[in-house]
């Protein structure tokens, strides 16, 4: 949850949407994330359910419509992968043999696709653009 920046309220649908997935009540799931700070680890289906309704609030709506009201990431993080990614088409444009250039664009690609919920880099980059335009 630290890793996705939200509202306490989209925190709590998404923490009630993983509860409802593991079938136990909202107040054991925060117990057991809780419990991992102290070291102990988070049980595989809880684990699973929290990762299940991360994605469902980020995912957007019908193909090709916009995203439903869940997660947006934040700009300043969707400005400095977009600018990485830049980065790294110039790289490979100048060195297009080089592995490591390569690697690098794959990884920051998939990074950026991650990030804004979209399955291909294209789809994403042009998310993150109008992203960055409307916050703007």
């Amino acid at each position: 949850m630290a890793t996705t920046p939200c509202s306490a309220r989209d925190a709590l649908r998404i923490l009630a949407t993983a509860a409802d997935l593991a079938d136990v009540s909202v107040e054991d799931l925060t117990v057991a994330m809780t419990a991992t700070s102290c070291g102990t680890d988070l049980p595989a289906r809880l684990e699973r359910a929290l990762r299940r309704a991360v994605e469902a609030a980020r995912t957007r709506g019908p193909a090709g419509g916009p995203r439903d009201a869940g997660l947006a990431p934040n700009p300043a993080r969707t400005e400095e992968v977009l600018t990485r990614l830049r980065g790294c088409q110039a790289r490979l444009a100048a060195s297009p043999h080089d592995p490591a250039a390569l690697r690098a664009m794959d990884d920051t690609a998939y990074t950026l696709c991650v990030l804004m919920g979209r399955s291909t880099a294209l789809e994403a980059i042009a998310a993150a653009e109008e992203q960055l335009t409307a916050t703007a």
